[in-house]
């Protein structure tokens, strides 16, 4: 698959996970080097996890860091690494909003409206927030990645603001599906000028399963504006309800029929994911032009050979 110039081998995609292998200052270790490394090779993509874009973004203890110039050596140590593997890497940036905790920021979460222990965003705060991942991202084109992926999924931050669940605000970043859309959209704008040549990848939250949150026909306007934004490529997964929920877990390739919703809208490459782990699913939803690209994450923490016997097994 040819993206933006950069040719991915194959289709295989290793989505971000959180390791904490970071130092608790968000450094690169080398346990976390040989992490990625030992599972880069055949891969066609590989996405490093969530790295927080300021102090009051961190979500846990050892979360890998994109909030300071000091931390860039240490990441252009991890991208060059895997890069003598022949696998391009994307470094995902994100700020957990309401889902961080008091205990490991020291101080109270941000979040688009109160709740819970966060408190509620002001307008200068969001317009500084969009210029802290844009300075991350920076960052990660400094430090040698192929591009940077926006964190909108999972209930993070930028997922909060689509949200109607979460989002509660009465100004412009809040009310209407523009409004909601606005700090996403304003954030991929800045991150863009930073990425230049190099990938934009967005991580939409696209279904919040719940019937009065995020649904999927809110995702098909999303997803447009995120193209028109010169995003090149569309990571779908699931929005207030997690990475894995409960409901759908029974199936494998749980959010691939959001992504199929997804792709029908733009013409940029969409990922599917969702507890994939059998080699010929992965291939078929391929086929039959379902995704343009799966993402395999248990599946590779498990088996850092996954990519390659997939490889192997369906070729014979």
């Amino acid at each position: 698959l040819k993206v933006k110039g950069l040719t991915l081998k194959n289709r295989i995609v290793m989505p971000p996970m959180n390791t904490e292998y970071a130092t608790t200052e968000g450094t690169v270790t080398e346990r976390l080097i040989e992490h990625y490394t030992r599972r880069a090779k055949d891969l066609g993509l590989q996405i490093i996890e969530h790295s927080y874009v300021t102090l009051d973004g961190k979500l846990s203890k050892r979360q890998l860091g994109a909030y300071d110039d000091s931390l860039v050596p240490g990441l252009k140590k991890l991208s060059s690494t895997i890069h003598t593997k022949g696998t391009p890497v994307i470094m995902q940036i994100n700020h957990a909003g309401g889902r961080c905790t008091e205990e490991i920021l020291g101080t109270k979460p941000v979040a688009p409206s109160h709740s819970g222990e966060a408190r509620e965003l002001r307008i200068n705060e969001i317009e500084a927030l969009t210029e802290s991942f844009a300075l991350a991202a920076k960052r990660a084109i400094r430090a040698g990645f192929d591009g940077v992926e926006v964190h909108g999924a999972h209930g993070f931050l930028l997922n909060q603001f689509f949200s109607p669940l979460t989002n509660k605000r009465t100004d412009r970043y809040g009310g209407s599906l523009m409004n909601r859309l606005r700090f996403p959209l304003e954030v991929v704008e800045k991150v863009k000028e930073k990425v230049g040549k190099k990938l934009l990848l967005y991580r939409m939250g696209s279904d919040d399963l719940d019937p009065v949150g995020t649904q999927i026909k809110d995702s098909w306007k999303f997803a447009r504006k995120l193209e028109e934004a010169d995003v090149d490529i569309i990571d779908v997964s699931g929005g207030i309800c997690g990475s894995r929920p409960e409901q759908l877990q029974n199936t494998q390739g749980f959010f691939v029929p959001q992504a199929q919703q997804i792709k029908k809208a733009v013409s940029i490459p969409v990922i599917g994911v969702g507890g994939i782990t059998e080699p010929e699913y992965a291939n078929k939803v391929i086929q039959e032009k379902r995704v343009d690209l799966v993402a395999v994450g248990r599946a590779l923490m498990k088996d850092p050979d996954w990519a390659t016997k997939a490889i192997k097994n369906l070729a014979k």
